[in-house]
């Protein structure tokens, strides 16, 4: 649901509730979105993602304000063969228009993973157990709002979410520039 403002939860998330206290999309998935987001996040539309990355700032604006964006990491892997990681790309004019600091170091994905859009719900879960992992260092922010291009089943999100909080991160949030419904 965009926002997440006064908004039902869903069956599954009644069944298993997610480890963020709070997801937040600024948009759903449907056109224009639906053939912008592919665009910029496979062929290179880095316009693209910076003007969502503005829309996302007003539609996050009232949100609590985490200590730290943290954005959804690919895999070395997949950002050699794309060369940008599309999160990233929304992540750091975000931080900058909100004026919160940017922690990319933080998260790292250490095992490659299949394309999340070819699975199916319960695949998806299998595929990002063990993914992510918190790189040590110095003193984990307390709040931090991880930022990634679509949410679907929320798979990828529930990973990140359970390995910063394990870490001892002690709320997640999730802001997503588009939900698909």
């Amino acid at each position: 649901m965009p926002l997440g403002i006064d908004a039902e939860l869903c069956g599954e998330c009644l069944r298993r509730p997610p480890p963020q206290a709070a997801t937040r999309a600024a948009f759903i998935y449907r056109a224009p979105l639906d053939r912008l987001l592919p665009r910029a996040k496979f062929h290179g539309d880095l316009a693209s993602l910076r003007l969502l990355s503005q829309l996302m700032a007003g539609r996050v604006a009232d949100a609590d304000r985490p200590c730290a964006l943290v954005p959804i990491p690919l895999h070395r892997d997949r950002l050699r063969r794309r060369g940008y990681d599309q999160a990233l790309e929304l992540a750091r004019p975000l931080s900058r228009r909100l004026d919160v600091p940017l922690r990319d170091d933080l998260l790292r994905r250490v095992r490659a993973t299949s394309a999340q859009s070819r699975l199916d719900a319960g695949a998806r879960r299998r595929n990002l157990r063990g993914a992510f992992e918190v790189r040590a260092g110095p003193e984990l922010p307390a709040h931090v709002a991880l930022v990634d291009d679509v949410m679907t089943t929320g798979a990828t999100a529930r990973s990140a979410a359970m390995a910063l909080l394990r870490a001892g991160v002690r709320r997640v949030d999730v802001w997503v520039c588009a939900r698909v419904p």
